[in-house]
């Protein structure tokens, strides 16, 4: 059950020897880009008509050297002229549609990428969040794939331009001069080891960049969303020194990666151009001793500066393409990991019932503390209608139960029956469709409230929202807002009070209408007045489906058909509230600490987890 690190924790850093820092990590983006063959071969056409527009202008410098200023050839002059004007219009019409197609290659291959790294990670089970750092996904998705957008995009326009004039500049160098180009191919090999050598210092530099830059936005991702904690406790000081540290951190890697890419273009710029400078001075040396004319060294040192000043520009592109690799590694991290909660390849189905929850010694420990049992040999099962509270003291394992029933972790021993089927068979999908979940922090998104209720049951009419908001007693409260239901609540809610987000939350699960309702502490937030409203709602929603309550309030534990009593892992007692009471066991203890009064507290419509 246990994965290794490399699958489960692809927010750390990884070490050099990575295979992810090779530019092999750029094979998993190829399949995006070949979505998209016809625009593909469209830039392949438009880039070779723009190199062969521009491999033909030498050609013409060579005949009017040689032929266009002596008596008999200057006519020719205008000519050679007037066709290299109609050679530099064809390749700026196909230079334009070159950049056009590739660029927006390049949005749409990122777009597809994006989409597919969300899509993923809405897929991934709960331990994967469990060590996940929000922010530094969120990093990826956004700085990692504008770095490999910038690949894909203009970088792979100009290295797609340079690699074919370069192949070309080579090949019509061997057709002027094959003595001089076979000096000059002798030389390319000085030039590329180095640029292949120092790929892989800029790709590893890059990575731990982009690793930085995530840091610092997980931070201020989780400072920005507890800003009012922060201000609370006058940490914005600390906060922000702390920010400073981690941008100043990133700013750090990014400066050692532009050192690295700078030292590669210088290294491959003066290579390439002093390799043409030695060549040059070869060739002047033949044309004065009358081996070869001087427009046809005019032609060669055209073909020898387009092909060197290609190579020099693909070295800028390979190092882009080398950062590119780096954060193509980290996205590919992501991808590569495997929920450990799928469907089985052949999921059975749940029969059309109304709910039976079964534990059959269950034991869990969570991936993260594996050396630590949150419950240990639980069983009890849930009847179809009935409703069951779950009591204890904190860590006894009641919220891991409400984890478990909707399969967001599978047990590490016994199983898990819903309607007789053992979970672990059925698609999550499926099974949660069964299941309404009241939480006990409202999570409430930034979007209308009308929205916000709806995300329980995406196609309800506006007519079905607002009956459930009126069951939920949220009615009166969002009919006084200034667009009612249309009002937008801001991110988590924030404009809303912590009993207006509980109301809405439990108007989602009412409108979800499913068969299993899972209540953990649904009523904390609430007033009293607003909990008895809410309460009577409730009530009549457990009348028709199978209700697990995690109780801290009396009034629904004096409701629920059975009680069961957890500690450490365990179910110590079951029973109603005046059975348990009369044991004198951990649950008449825990009633007693919660009020002022052991025995006035017992009999009150209140009792404590």
């Amino acid at each position: 059950m246990n994965a290794t690190s490399s699958e489960r924790s692809p927010t750390e850093g990884s070490s050099e020897a990575s295979p992810r820092t090779s530019l092999r990590a750029l094979a998993p983006l190829v399949p995006f880009a070949l979505r998209y063959k016809r625009r593909i071969g469209v830039a392949l056409v438009a880039l070779v008509i723009a190199a062969a527009a521009t491999l033909t202008v030498p050609i013409a410098v060579r005949r009017m050297i040689d032929f266009g200023f002596s008596p008999q050839g200057a006519g020719l002059i205008d000519a050679y002229f007037a066709a290299m004007v109609g050679v530099v219009g064809v390749l700026a019409l196909a230079s334009a549609t070159r950049f056009y197609v590739v660029t927006t290659l390049g949005e749409r291959v990122v777009a597809d990428l994006r989409d597919a790294v969300f899509r993923h990670l809405t897929q991934l089970d709960a331990s994967f969040f469990d060590t996940a750092k929000t922010g530094e996904l969120v990093s990826r998705l956004t700085a990692d794939t504008t770095q490999i957008k910038s690949a894909f995009g203009v970088s792979a326009s100009i290295a797609l331009r340079n690699s074919f004039m370069f192949i070309g500049a080579v090949a019509m160098m061997v057709v002027t001069s094959p003595k001089l180009s076979g000096l000059v191919l002798v030389a390319i090999p000085l030039i590329v080891l180095p640029l292949y050598a120092a790929g892989r210092a800029v790709r590893n530099r890059s990575r731990r960049a982009q690793d930085r830059l995530a840091e610092a936005t997980a931070y201020a991702a989780e400072s920005i969303g507890a800003v009012r904690t922060m201000q609370a406790f006058g940490a914005q000081e600390r906060s922000a020194d702390r920010f400073k540290s981690a941008a100043d951190a990133a700013y750090d890697g990014a400066r050692l990666a532009a050192r690295a890419r700078a030292r590669l273009t210088a290294v491959a710029i003066f290579l390439a151009f002093s390799s043409v400078v030695a060549v040059l001075w070869l060739g002047a040396q033949d044309v004065l001793a009358h081996r070869m004319s001087g427009g046809a060294l005019s032609q060669f040192v055209l073909y020898a500066v387009f092909g060197a000043g290609a190579l020099g520009e693909l070295s800028e592109v390979w190092s882009e393409v080398s950062a590119a690799a780096g954060a193509a590694g980290r996205i590919a991290d992501i991808l590569a990991v495997k929920s450990r909660i799928t469907a089985p390849a052949a999921p059975n189905l749940l029969p059309a019932t109304s709910g039976d929850i079964a534990f059959e010694s269950v034991g869990f420990f969570y991936p993260t503390r594996p050396q630590d049992a949150v419950v240990t040999d639980l069983s009890f099962r849930v009847a179809p209608g009935e409703t069951v509270a779950i009591v204890g003291p904190s860590g006894a394992g009641k919220s891991t139960v409400f984890q478990l029933t909707m399969r967001f972790y599978d047990p590490s021993e016994g199983r898990v029956l819903f309607d007789g089927v053992d979970i672990r068979t059925v698609d999550p999908r499926l099974l949660r469709d069964r299941i309404a979940l009241v939480p006990q922090d409202a999570v409430i998104f930034d979007t209308s409230i009308a929205e916000n209720i709806r995300y329980g049951r995406p196609g309800a009419s506006d007519a079905d929202v607002r009956a459930a908001a009126e069951q939920a007693a949220a009615d009166g409260f969002i009919a006084a807002l200034p667009e009612g239901y249309a009002t937008a609540v801001g991110e988590r809610g924030v404009t809303l009070s912590g009993g207006q987000r509980q109301r809405l939350a439990i108007a989602r699960a009412i409108l979800k209408n499913t068969p299993v309702l899972l209540l953990d502490e649904a009523t904390s937030a609430l007033d009293a007045e607003n909990e008895t409203q809410v309460q009577a709602a409730l009530d009549e929603l457990m009348r028709h489906c199978t209700t697990l309550v995690i109780a801290h309030r009396l009034a629904t534990v004096l409701s629920a058909d059975r009680i069961l009593v957890m500690d450490e892992g365990r179910i110590v007692e079951e029973g109603t509230h005046a059975v348990l009471v009369e044991r004198h066991g951990l649950y008449e203890r825990l009633a007693r600490l919660q009020f002022a009064s052991g025995a006035a507290a017992l009999a009150s419509p209140k009792a404590a987890e």
